[in-house]
């Protein structure tokens, strides 16, 4: 069985939903459980980890109320504001939910560069840290050399990179941030999705072989115990399909052992986010 620890949940809100420019217009609508599950059949796609794709307390209402409905939904990584003094009370809120295994901040779309290395930031993370809820990052390659600073501090929480990174496929940029996730693989306790690797690359042209040599540097970063299948669906539409997703990491994990790639599409997820079926 596939865990597919990425995928989004949204209902379109032009203001909400900005990031969506026009070139990915053809995701401007609503992505609800009913549009991803006969996809999840038809693939023998068997969970998700839902993520936030908006940073609001209300977003993580949202998928709560679409986890309770729906069982395929096995996890959910929320938003709060870690810098807030309202942090303790509304962790206690959603920490009544073990569905809810961790949060994400859009690192991405901040100026500032240090913002991960922020006073209050970090505050934020030892409190996840304590509670043993994961934290998420979403980053751009340039922002690569804070989180790993920003990560050496916090030995003892578990970090996923969303993305890997967002490598700049597109423009066929690679040693840098090759080094740079080399040296992010070397602290144990930071996971990496291989997720939204199309959406890095030109949206019409791209091709597998354009492609593996960035998933390469993943596996050969992180190993095979700390990667997991992801599709970034529905953001992945503009770039192809979900087949297209998953035959790009079939042919990634055709490399791999049996057991490599059931750790990849199922195991290492289940243990990362403490699933229970």
């Amino acid at each position: 069985m596939i865990i597919d620890s990425h995928q989004h949940f949204w209902i379109f809100e032009k203001e909400k939903h900005a990031w969506i420019d026009d070139n990915m217009a053809n995701i401007r609508r609503d992505f609800l459980p009913m549009d991803l599950e006969p996809i999840y059949n038809e693939n023998k796609v068997g969970g998700c980890i839902a993520v936030q794709a908006d940073q609001t307390l209300k977003e993580n209402d949202f998928l709560l109320d679409l986890a309770s409905k729906h069982d395929f939904i096995k996890g959910i990584i929320g938003w709060v504001d870690l810098r807030s003094e309202r942090l303790h009370h509304d962790l206690d809120i959603y920490g009544q939910f073990p569905i809810v295994k961790g949060y994400r901040h859009v690192v991405q779309a901040e100026i500032d560069p240090l913002f991960l290395l922020r006073k209050e930031f970090l505050e934020g993370i030892g409190e996840l840290q304590n509670r043993g809820l994961i934290y998420e990052i979403l980053v751009f390659p340039h922002q690569l050399p804070s989180v790993l600073e920003f990560v050496r501090l916090f030995p003892h929480i578990t970090f996923v990179l969303d993305h890997m990174g967002k490598p700049y496929i597109k423009s066929g940029y690679i040693q840098a941030w090759k080094l740079l996730m080399k040296e992010l693989g070397k602290v144990e306790n930071v996971h990496c999705k291989i997720s939204g690797v199309i959406t890095e690359a030109d949206y019409r042209n791209w091709t597998v072989p354009d492609l593996l040599p960035y998933l390469e540097v993943a596996l050969e970063s992180f190993g095979t115990k700390r990667i997991l299948y992801g599709s970034d669906w529905p953001v992945c539409l503009v770039a192809g399909n979900y087949g297209k997703v998953l035959e790009l990491a079939k042919e990634f994990a055709n490399e791999l052992s049996e057991n490599e790639q059931q750790d990849f599409y199922h195991n290492n997820a289940g243990r990362i986010y403490n699933l229970k079926n």
